[in-house]
């Protein structure tokens, strides 16, 4: 097939341009580069079966091409938070964009949403028929509500106009590609720890996430768009979960070093648990469940960034 991934410079849309590559299809990769970053496609640049197109995906854009990934969005709180409207634009714009090109092509398109949409859960852990609670004027408003936008665009159009659609909702995800500033979790702890600073916890580090290692997260979209069973909502990730302060410990002791646990005052609407019922995962993607443990993805991520600071 001819596929069309929207951000597909960035972290996960680089590793799902890897995959599909290797399982033989044609790429076009769309990116404005303002999270995303040429590096992590530059292999693949002379690859006959790849295509890049620098351009964002708030503009209209006409491509041929059987399947959409629409993965274009900063996702990370300092990168969202940079500049809230234009992250609002992106999910919106992006998503009516993307399903315009679907409809006009007849062409399945895959949303990547997020658990944000769950906000800061007042029920653990999070099945997809959780409305959510969420703050609508907060400071991470723009990703959440820009996202619950999008997934109701998707619904509208899949409803309206019978657009092909599938919609996941991806858990915390790591592994190599991550940008060294993109203030998530395991990145802040492993370039900390790899500087010799003092690793920071919010809070009194007893919040807790899922960690999902990328190469199972790809597995479950590249499952999940081919399957015909359900449209979504779906989530993707670990149910496995550690509180901030085991993820320090577990980061300190692979890097070695005096790194010391300092704390901090908790951000604003940061969410105090986070963890997916992928039930619904496991029953229509064939199994499919992560199988690479906390401890070997932090290995393989620190020893990506070994090389990158």
């Amino acid at each position: 097939m001819r596929i069309l991934i929207t951000g597909g410079a960035g972290f996960l849309g680089s590793n799902l341009c890897d995959r599909l590559i290797h399982d033989g299809h044609e790429v076009i990769c769309l990116d404005n580069f303002f999270t995303g970053r040429k590096a992590n496609i530059a292999h693949l640049l002379q690859h006959p079966r790849f295509e890049l197109i620098r351009h964002d995906v708030i503009d209209p854009f006409k491509v041929e091409c059987d399947q959409i990934y629409n993965l274009a969005c900063p996702a990370s709180p300092p990168h969202y938070q940079y500049n809230p409207i234009k992250t609002t634009k992106t999910s919106v714009m992006g998503a009516i964009n993307c399903l315009g090109l679907a409809k006009r092509l007849r062409a399945r398109v895959f949303q990547a949403s997020t658990s944000e949409v769950y906000g800061d859960p007042e029920v653990h852990p999070q099945t997809e028929d959780y409305w959510g609670h969420v703050n609508c004027i907060g400071r991470r408003s723009c990703y959440d509500e820009g996202k619950r936008c999008a997934e109701t665009l998707f619904f509208d159009y899949h409803r309206e106009n019978r657009v092909d659609i599938r919609v996941i909702r991806i858990f915390n995800t790591y592994g190599p590609r991550m940008l060294a500033n993109d203030g998530r979790v395991v990145s802040n702890f492993i370039v900390q720890a790899l500087r010799g600073e003092d690793i920071t916890v919010y809070g009194d580090g007893s919040q807790t996430r899922s960690f999902c290692y990328v190469d199972d997260l790809i597995e479950g979209f590249v499952r999940f768009m081919n399957q015909t069973e359900i449209v979504g909502p779906m989530n993707c990730g670990n149910p496995g979960e550690f509180t901030m302060l085991e993820l320090a410990e577990k980061v300190i002791a692979q890097v070695g070093g005096r790194s010391k646990i300092v704390h901090k005052p908790l951000p604003s609407d940061d969410p105090k648990q986070r963890q997916p019922d992928i039930s619904l995962a496991k029953k229509v993607l064939g199994g499919w469940e992560p199988k690479v443990p906390l401890e070997e993805g932090l290995k393989r991520t620190i020893a990506y960034f070994r090389t990158q600071l």
